[in-house]
């Protein structure tokens, strides 16, 4: 029987797995994306620091009024491009994505895809 518990610990074995090989470091930072049912996260990571350099969410009071229901593709959609703007602003253009052991695809890959569109590259 496949419970919620040993769903979200074989997520995180995924993620262990690929935080192995992804780092972000300050000229290159991580782009690391975690998503609830609620609500969907994302933030810029210096990993040579320890440090979060940009974040952006569903619950952040900017996106907050325009989303209705923070756990859909239109809402990560909305996300990876305030992100990506944010991202910009702060001058960092090149990042490393890490989609945090969840499968590339339904809202993790809108969020990566508005983020390309919105300007960063990885």
């Amino acid at each position: 029987m496949i419970t919620k518990a040993n769903k979200n610990l074989a997520r995180k074995r995924r993620h262990f797995r690929v935080r192995k090989k992804v780092f972000g470091t300050a000229e290159r930072p991580r782009l690391n994306v975690f998503r609830s049912n609620k609500h969907i996260y994302a933030q810029l990571i210096d990993d040579t620091k320890g440090v979060t350099l940009v974040t952006a969410s569903t619950v952040d009071p900017e996106l907050r009024e325009q989303v209705e229901h923070g756990g859909n593709i239109d809402a990560a959609q909305k996300v990876g491009e305030l992100v990506a703007k944010r991202a910009l602003e702060n001058g960092y253009k090149s990042v490393v994505f890490d989609r945090g052991g969840y499968l590339y695809h339904g809202r993790l890959q809108a969020l990566a895809d508005a983020a390309r569109e919105a300007g960063l590259e990885f």
